[in-house]
Formats: structure tokens, C-alpha cells, sequence
């Protein structure tokens, strides 16, 4: 009975953490898993299946996001597509690489990757599109493929390599290289995010990262969240999505990094 009654809250705070994940991931584009690895890891998950048992839960929150966001005229299909692409081939090579390297410092260096995608989104808004630009959807957008495939390239390989969904690789590029708008941003992210998921997914499952005890809750926790993200950034400002941004990935960063570098050192 003591048993059953310490799974049955294990579980439901899982499935907490996916609803906190899945508004995180559709209101900034970062895959969620932010949220749901140091989640599950204080819970008792192993580094290894911190790895993987996050995955599953990015692919569901990130269609959840970016089906809202196409509503709104948000998502450029030729930006994420193209990353998504390229990163769905990297996200392989990256999970497999996380079978030979020390999952502990993965961990650190995801916190890592947290508090420079703080940083990245909280820099002066100059970099952004004005403001009266129209929506994403409505107007051709000048980009170079080889950027997109590169910035594809290197978040799939960070999204296999840490278990996350890439988002933290291209909402500072997108912010910093192609002068697009938060809310852009993120719509666009979540189509690429998908798909490298997938990809990553794979090759978690393949190495045996992946403990579903850990990744069933998480998905039943991430789409309303999602939802409820994504509601959340349509109605905000620029301003503020930049402060709940860059606050918000800097806190969970801070603590996170300090965490697992105490199981480390």
C-alpha cells in the first residue's frame, strides 16, 4: 500500500512537471524538456534516462503549439522546416554520441544551454523585425538555406546529444541571425522541434534511454499545457514574452546547474 501510494504521487508529479513543460515549450519554443529533466531526475531518474524519457513528451507539445500558432499566421514554414530537416539527421548522431560521454556532464551542459538562451533572449529587442511588419505567414521572408540548415544542424545534434527538443539552440539564432519576432520565433521553432523529436527519439529508444514509466505521464501532461502555452503567447507582448523568456530559462538554469553540478565535482 506504501508502495502504490508513493508511484501514484511519483506519477502525478510527473505528470505535473508535463503540464508546466508543455506551457513552457509552447510559450518559448524550447522543447520543455527544461522543465521535465531536472524534473525526473529529482525524482530518481538516472542521467541516462533524464536522456531520453524527456523526449517523447517534446514531440506531442510541439505539434500542440505549433497547430495553435498556425492559426494565428505565426509559424514560417520555410524557416522551420528547413531546420527541422536538417536537424532531424543530426539528432541521430547526437543521441548516439550521448551513449559514449558521461551522461552527468550532459546534464551540466544543458544548464548550460539554459542560462545562454536566457541571456540570448533577454539582449537589447533592436535585433527584432519592426514591429509593423506582417504576420510571419503573410510575407516572404529573405533567408539564406545554408543558415537555416546550419542552425538545423547544430540544434538536431544538441537535441539528440541532451535530450531536448532544440529550441535552445534556435531561439537565440533565430533572435540573433535572422531578425525575426519572439512570437515568430517560437512558432517556427516548434515545427522544427517536432520534428528532430523524432529523430531523437529513435535513437534514445535504440540505446535505451527511454524508461516510459517516466515518458507516459510526461505526455499526458503536455498537451493541455501546450494549449495553455500557446494561449498564453498569443495575448502577450513582445516585451513581456521577452522577460517571461529570459527570466524564467535563467532561473531554472541557475538552480539546475548548480544541481547537477554537485553530483559531478
Amino acid at each position: 500500500m506504501i508502495a502504490s501510494t508513493i508511484w501514484s504521487w511519483s506519477t502525478l508529479l510527473v505528470i505535473g512537471a508535463g503540464f508546466l513543460s508543455g506551457i513552457l515549450s509552447a510559450m518559448l519554443g524550447v522543447g520543455g524538456a527544461v522543465i521535465t529533466t531536472p524534473a525526473i531526475r529529482a525524482l530518481g531518474a538516472s542521467p541516462e534516462l533524464a536522456l531520453g524519457s524527456t523526449v517523447p513528451a517534446i514531440i506531442p507539445a510541439a505539434i500542440t503549439g505549433t497547430i495553435r500558432y498556425q492559426r494565428e499566421g505565426l509559424v514560417d514554414w520555410t524557416v522551420g522546416l528547413w531546420c527541422g530537416s536538417a536537424g532531424a539527421v543530426s539528432a541521430l548522431v547526437g543521441a548516439w554520441t550521448s551513449t559514449k560521454v558521461d551522461a552527468g556532464w550532459l546534464m551540466v551542459a544543458t544548464a548550460c544551454l539554459m542560462l545562454y538562451s536566457a541571456w540570448s533572449v533577454m539582449r537589447s529587442p533592436s535585433v527584432l523585425a519592426p514591429a509593423d511588419l506582417p504576420p510571419a505567414g503573410n510575407r516572404p521572408r529573405r533567408v539564406r538555406v545554408g543558415w537555416l540548415i546550419g542552425i538545423g544542424l547544430a540544434a538536431g545534434f544538441l537535441a539528440g546529444l541532451l535530450g531536448i527538443g532544440g529550441g535552445l539552440v534556435m531561439v537565440p539564432a533565430f533572435t540573433l541571425l535572422l531578425g525575426m519576432r519572439v512570437k515568430e520565433i517560437v512558432a517556427s521553432s516548434l515545427v522544427a522541434v517536432a520534428m528532430m523529436s523524432v529523430s531523437s527519439l529513435v535513437g534514445h529508444i535504440l540505446a535505451g534511454h527511454v524508461d516510459w514509466a517516466y515518458a507516459l505521464p510526461l505526455m499526458a501532461g503536455v498537451i493541455p499545457g501546450a494549449q495553455v502555452g500557446s494561449k498564453i503567447t498569443v495575448a502577450a507582448s513582445e516585451a513581456t514574452m521577452r522577460r517571461i523568456a529570459g527570466i524564467g530559462l535563467f532561473a531554472i538554469g541557475t538552480i539546475y546547474l548548480v544541481t547537477e553540478l554537485r553530483g559531478v565535482l
